[in-house]
């Protein structure tokens, strides 16, 4: 199975008052297989700019944090007109644009959304491609 990596999951790593346990299993999973995963591209930009707005070292943390997981092996998706067409619909089911692309490469690729949105996961759970981790990790995990 693969996963699809939300940035609420990557910044939880980060930033000492959002620590989770969830998190922290998937940042473990994500070191022993990065394969297993995937982001969309605008996860980089996503998880860049947050940071910038939280982080009191964000520069170094996003160059020490991120970009070796970004190299690691994990699978760094590309818009293409197939995943711009699944997210759209996901768009006219309530969701973000932002939230729609991770969806959309979810479903494109036969995986899972892992996500902290709890929000977003219920707009489109009955769609089977998204789990809220704050409430724990996908069965068989």
């Amino acid at each position: 199975m693969r996963f699809v990596l939300d940035a609420s999951v990557a910044l939880r790593w980060f930033i000492a008052e959002e620590r989770s346990v969830s998190a922290d299993a998937v940042y473990h999973r994500l070191v022993d297989e990065p394969e297993s995963f995937a982001v969309p591209e605008l996860f980089c930009y996503e998880v860049f700019a947050i940071l910038f707005r939280v982080h009191p070292r964000a520069q170094e943390t996003f160059e020490q944090g991120i970009l070796p997981l970004l190299r690691s092996g994990l699978l760094r998706y590309p818009m293409t007109d197939a995943v711009a067409s699944r997210a759209a619909r996901f768009v006219a089911a309530g969701l973000t644009g932002y939230d729609a692309c991770y969806a959309a490469l979810a479903e494109e690729l036969d995986a899972v959304w892992l996500t902290f949105d709890s929000r977003a996961h219920a707009r489109i759970m009955a769609e089977g491609v998204s789990t809220d981790i704050t409430s724990g990790l996908p069965a068989g995990w």
